[in-house]
């Protein structure tokens, strides 16, 4: 307009004939597209509220080891929440059961019939759905794999051995045990715990220290059994198989070089099977403290099995004992 080039302050803009004016692209419109709701406090790692839940967290445990691993009433050992990536990892989890507390989905993510499945049994569980910013999941991943979607697993909650005993003295079987020794791999642990459910075992007890513990890749691996099946953790495994010896329980090892073969085997009685690693078998202590040690006999030329795959035959045999007797 006339008069307002001479205004105090007036600047003139380009993009007219007056002149060239270099204008934002359209890139401003970007800067208004809504960013998706915010992950939950205890998921982001610099929030106070996620500092609270670890230091929360680390003070539960040491109390729990000061009296001797057993949590005080209404009281459990807890790890932390684990966050599941990857569009596989995911849906897995999903199908599996696994009781997930919130699914992320990154903005812009392109759909497939993965991510459009986790979606639907997320909202069928009644999981919530979240879409964060893409920068959120690269901050939860090391390398950025995430393909856009992350599952937040709460941390499981485990029994005490003294009641794993107790409430499997409640069916109208002998209690049927399974002790896992130097199993480090959680797609093992998820194995066993599937085999426990599928034979008719009525638990299983693991290490604090040097063990698997319950994560999502061992939930996922025992399709779902965690869910169904006791699992108690000892801060001293010795002293528990002991305790339960005490308590009228026969305690066996797994191992290649027993002295009694599975075919020679009793299992009718109240018995725990111990089972150690592939590779290092039973650790020393706890081998002395097994009333016998068993092996599977091999019609091939195999030294040895999967520890989850030698846990499922004696659980399977003891079944069959059970059933026929």
């Amino acid at each position: 307009m006339a008069g307002n080039s001479s205004r105090r302050g007036a600047v003139r803009k380009g993009g007219t004939k007056k002149g060239q004016v270099a204008g934002s692209g359209g890139q401003h419109k970007r800067g208004l597209a809504g960013r998706g709701a915010t992950p939950p406090a205890e998921a982001r790692t610099k929030h106070p509220a996620a500092k609270r839940a670890a230091r929360a967290a680390r003070a539960d445990e040491k109390q729990n080891q000061g009296r001797g691993g057993r949590p005080g009433p209404g009281r459990k050992v807890l790890d932390g929440p684990e966050t599941v990536l990857g569009r596989n990892p995911v849906v897995e989890c999903l199908r599996a059961g696994v009781p997930a507390t919130a699914l992320w989905v990154a903005v812009g993510t392109e759909s497939d019939d993965r991510l459009k499945e986790s979606v639907q049994r997320a909202a069928d569980a009644g999981i919530s759905i979240l879409e964060v910013p893409r920068s959120d999941l690269d901050r939860l991943s090391a390398n950025g794999l995430h393909q856009g979607i992350a599952l937040q697993v709460p941390p499981y909650r485990y029994a005490h051995p003294d009641d794993l005993l107790s409430e499997a003295r409640k069916h109208a079987e002998p209690p049927l045990l399974v002790a896992l020794d130097n199993i480090t791999d959680p797609r093992n642990l998820g194995a066993v715990v599937r085999s426990v459910a599928a034979f008719g075992g009525h638990g299983v007890v693991i290490p604090e220290r040097r063990s698997a513990s319950v994560s999502a890749v061992a939930w996922r691996t025992s399709a779902g059994a965690a869910a169904r099946l006791p699992i108690a953790r000892a801060t001293n495994l010795t002293r528990t198989l002991k305790d339960w010896a005490s308590k009228g329980v026969q305690v066996v090892g797994l191992d290649a070089e027993g002295d009694t073969t599975l075919d020679d085997f009793d299992g009718s009685g109240p018995v725990v099977i111990v089972v150690g690693s592939e590779g290092k078998g039973l650790s020393r202590l706890v081998r002395e403290n097994c009333d016998a040690i068993l092996s599977i006999p091999m019609a091939g030329p195999v030294e040895s099995l999967n520890a989850s795959v030698a846990a499922g035959v004696v659980l399977a045999d003891i079944a069959r004992r059970r059933r026929s007797s």
